[in-house]
């Protein structure tokens, strides 16, 4: 089973294909060809994957971590990257072996890619819940 693993605080976080994680893709224009396991697989290629601390309005759906304390904001980790699609298929990422020192204007200019796409992984921090999401950029 593919997985990412990393430390935060000094707690271990191990991001899995199953049971938890969860894929959401951009709703209007999605990209297809990419999963969770390929998300999985560029996080373990790049070495400069560095989480955050980010805050939302809502707690984690899994453990809920803080809605019984009634908390305001819910403390969550979030690392962020591009992907770049050629007619709605994925083609490349800006963390991808291939893509150092090319940047997505230059695929643009070329016409291997049309399209570009946000990922964020989002970690909650205290059951290590995840979800990845996939949000189209304009363009």
């Amino acid at each position: 089973m593919e997985s990412y693993k990393f430390i935060f605080d000094g707690k271990e976080y191990e991001l899995g294909i199953d049971p938890n994680g969860e894929l959401i893709n951009d709703e209007e224009h999605p990209v297809s060809g990419i999963e969770i396991p390929d998300v999985l697989a560029l996080l373990n290629q790049w070495e400069e994957v560095q989480f955050d601390i980010a805050h939302y309005d809502q707690p984690c759906p899994n453990c809920l971590a803080g809605k019984a304390e009634k908390e305001k904001y819910f403390k969550f980790l979030e690392y962020h990257f591009y992907i770049y699609s050629k007619n709605g298929q994925y083609v490349t990422s800006n963390i991808s072996k291939d893509m150092e020192d090319i940047s997505f204007n230059k695929l643009l200019k070329k016409g291997k890619v049309d399209n570009s796409y946000i990922v964020s992984v989002v970690v909650c921090v205290s059951c290590g819940d995840y979800s990845i999401e996939i949000e189209q950029c304009d363009i």
